[in-house]
This record gives structure tokens, C-alpha cells and sequence, in this order.
């Protein structure tokens, strides 16, 4: 049995930041509902191309952002803004354990679908409620995206090359990486919560904002800049407190290096047939290192440029230096450690007979995580559910249908 087997899910989120939270629910075994408006569903639907590809060769319905973050999952198209939908819908919350939604600050609250509301209907709900920047401060009422929150919380600031070299200048993130990590962190409260009404037999509200995780993520650059009061620098491919840890030309490629301790630094050197840079007092400790970077990289530079990237790489792997090339998707897919831990799977899918997927990445012993199931097509489940869940007759969800409420 998965983990999270018996958790009912009520999923009325959009784009990615809560749908990859549902997704991470769904992957350890809780049924996954996503509540979605007829006939339009979650904004990423649309959000192509690319779409997936049926056996034919012509495109789907199903847009490939869509497909990242929604498997597993079950879809019910529900209008909640008509009073026979809102009604619905709380029949649905009174047997579930969480609820997660990423509307608007207080939009919810007109159709009774707020916290205070629903937790009187069922005290043992976990509320997940997911916002650009919170449920209070200035900023509340504003709507939020990862592009800008990366430029608003600082990840920007510290993200791209050093002025004055070419390509210079600020940059995102290539992935939304603050929505993903949002959505993790959603999903590990959720968890939390779960946890404590173990105990307690009392649900929780959460309250989860992009602003203050992409804040949280600084990280080690965020803690260097309050304990030092000095605003970090763009390093480019370059690491702010290790030296040397960045990219590197050689003769025939790129190559990342990633120097930890001075052990791997002395490897380094070996490799580099530069031993006696290990135990020269200028670069035989990482704080030399840092201090006399403009020192020691163009030596390195100059050495790295009498080597091809993939000779290097298989010396010091060989060495225990950590390295690898800067491979594009293409390289990553295929790669032999990727394919041996079988990343990318294949799942059947109603009208693309099958999509790719990538696999959770977390393994447990026994069967933890459920089943991969392909992401739904918009109200898949709509008559299943409605029968199942709340005992619905064909004629009744046909008069629903008839009305547009579902």
C-alpha cells in the first residue's frame, strides 16, 4: 500500500506552483481531485506547443507543460460559481483531508469556500492556500509570478554573469524553479499537517507565498549577506565561496569542476600535473583559494586548455574530483545514469496512447509511491466521481451537464 493510500485531495489549483504540490501527493499514493471550470480546465492546458503527439503523429489536446505537473491525478470539471457547483463541492470537501487552492487573497470567500467556513464543515481539513506574496503584508492583493518574484526576491540579483564581461547582467532561473520549490514546500507542510492531526484530530490552515520561499532559498547567499552586510555579487558559473567551482573552457569543450575540500583540490593539481600548487600557501587552503581567485583560475584556464573536456572528466572522475560535462536534454535523457535509474517513463495515455513522464525521484522500500498514472484530459472522472463519491444517477449528472455546472 502507498503512503499516502485513503488521503483524499481536493485540487483547485492552476499552472504550477500547486499543481507540482498535488502531483508530489498523488505520487505517494493520495487520491488527487483537480477541480476544474468546464470546458476551459487549468490554464496550462493551453499552454503549448509542444503538445503531446498521438500514434498518428498529429498533435493532442494536451499541452507538455500541462503533462510536467499533473499526473496521477483524477479530473472533475465543476463551475463552483453556480450555486448547484459550490453545493457540490462542499459535499466533496466534508470527505476530504486537504484542500489546496492558489486563488486570489480572500476570492474565495463568496462562495463559502474559505477556511473558516469549510473548517466548520469539517474540522479535520487541511487548508493549503498557495499566493504570489501571502495573506498579509502590502502586497497581498497582488497577483504573483515566478519571473517577477525572482526579480522582487533578490534571485535574480545574484543570477547570471559579472558585469562587465559579455553577457553580463541579471537573468532567471531556466526552469521556474520558485513555483516548483513552493510547491514543494506546500507539499512537506501538508505533510506536517497530516501528521499532527494524527495526534491532535485537528486539520490546520497553511499559508504558503512564492515571495517568502524564493527568500528562504537565498540560502547560503542569503545568510552571506546578513551576516556580513555586503550585497552578493553575479558569479556567472563561478561559486561566490569555493574556489576553484565553476566552468571551465578546455581545448575540445566545457567542463564544470566542483573542488569541496583541499584534498580534492590536491587531487585537482595531481591530475592538472601541477602538484605543487596544492602546497603553495596561496591556493593550499579554500580561503587562499577565494582570496587569490584571479590568481589561480587563469592558471587553471591556461593548464585545462592543453586538454579535451571528455579525457579530462574521465581522469579526474578516475581522481575523485567531482566534474561533468554541461550536457543539453538531449545528452540528459540519454545518459547511462539517467536511463539506469529509469527517469523517464512511458505511460499510457486515452488520447496519445502514451506520454512520457518523469519518474518521482524519491525511492522507498516496499511499494511506497503509487502506480504512475498519465495526467487526466480535462473531466475525465467527472461521472465516475459524481457517482462514487456522492451517489449521483446518470440522469442527474446529465441535467448538470445540461446546465453547465459540470
Amino acid at each position: 500500500m502507498s503512503l499516502l493510500a485513503g488521503i483524499k485531495v481536493l485540487d483547485l489549483t492552476r499552472v504550477l506552483a500547486g499543481p507540482w504540490c498535488t502531483q508530489l501527493l498523488a505520487d505517494y499514493g493520495a487520491t488527487v481531485i483537480k477541480i476544474e471550470k468546464p470546458g476551459v480546465g487549468d490554464d496550462t492546458r493551453q499552454w503549448g506547443p509542444p503538445y503531446a503527439m498521438n500514434e498518428a503523429g498529429d498533435a493532442t489536446a494536451e499541452a507538455a507543460y500541462y503533462l510536467s505537473a499533473n499526473r496521477g491525478k483524477q479530473s472533475l470539471t465543476l463551475d463552483f460559481a453556480q450555486a448547484e457547483g459550490a453545493a457540490l463541492l462542499l459535499r466533496l470537501v466534508a470527505q476530504a483531508d486537504v484542500l489546496i487552492e492558489n486563488y486570489k487573497v480572500g476570492s474565495l470567500k463568496k462562495y463559502g469556500l474559505d477556511y473558516d467556513c469549510l473548517s466548520k464543515l469539517n474540522p479535520r481539513l487541511i487548508y493549503c492556500s498557495i499566493t504570489g506574496f501571502g495573506q498579509t503584508g502590502p502586497y497581498a492583493s497582488r497577483p504573483g509570478y515566478d519571473f517577477a518574484i525572482q526579480g522582487i526576491g533578490g534571485l535574480m540579483s545574484i543570477t547570471g554573469e559579472r558585469a562587465g564581461l559579455p553577457g553580463g547582467g541579471p537573468q532567471k532561473v531556466g526552469v521556474a524553479v520558485v513555483d516548483v520549490m513552493t510547491g514543494m514546500y506546500a507539499s512537506t507542510a501538508i505533510l506536517a499537517a497530516l501528521a499532527n492531526r494524527a495526534t491532535s484530530g485537528l486539520g490546520r490552515y497553511i499559508d504558503v507565498a512564492l515571495l517568502d520561499v524564493q527568500v528562504a532559498m537565498l540560502a547560503n547567499v542569503g545568510m552571506n549577506y546578513l551576516t556580513s552586510d555586503v550585497l552578493p555579487e553575479r558569479w556567472g558559473n563561478a561559486h561566490q565561496n569555493i574556489v576553484p567551482y565553476q566552468a571551465f573552457e578546455t581545448g575540445a569543450g566545457q567542463l564544470v569542476v566542483a573542488v569541496g575540500n583541499n584534498g580534492q583540490f590536491a587531487s585537482f593539481c595531481q591530475v592538472l600535473g601541477k602538484p605543487e600548487w596544492s602546497l603553495d600557501q596561496r591556493f593550499s587552503s579554500n580561503p587562499a583559494r577565494v582570496a587569490h581567485r584571479a590568481l589561480l583560475i587563469p592558471l587553471i584556464e591556461a593548464c585545462l586548455q592543453q586538454r579535451e573536456a571528455a579525457e579530462l572528466a574521465q581522469a579526474l572522475d578516475a581522481a575523485g574530483v567531482p566534474c561533468g560535462p554541461i550536457n543539453n536534454l538531449a545528452q540528459v535523457f540519454s545518459d547511462p545514469q539517467v536511463q539506469a535509474r529509469a527517469m523517464r517513463v512511458d505511460v499510457p495515455h486515452p488520447s496519445a496512447g502514451s506520454v512520457p513522464q518523469v519518474r518521482h525521484p524519491v525511492r522507498f522500500s516496499g511499494e511506497a509511491t503509487a502506480a504512475m498514472q498519465a495526467p487526466p484530459t480535462l473531466g475525465q472522472h467527472t461521472d465516475q466521481l459524481l457517482q462514487e463519491m456522492l451517489g449521483l444517477q446518470a440522469g442527474d449528472i446529465a441535467a448538470l451537464k445540461a446546465n453547465g455546472v459540470v
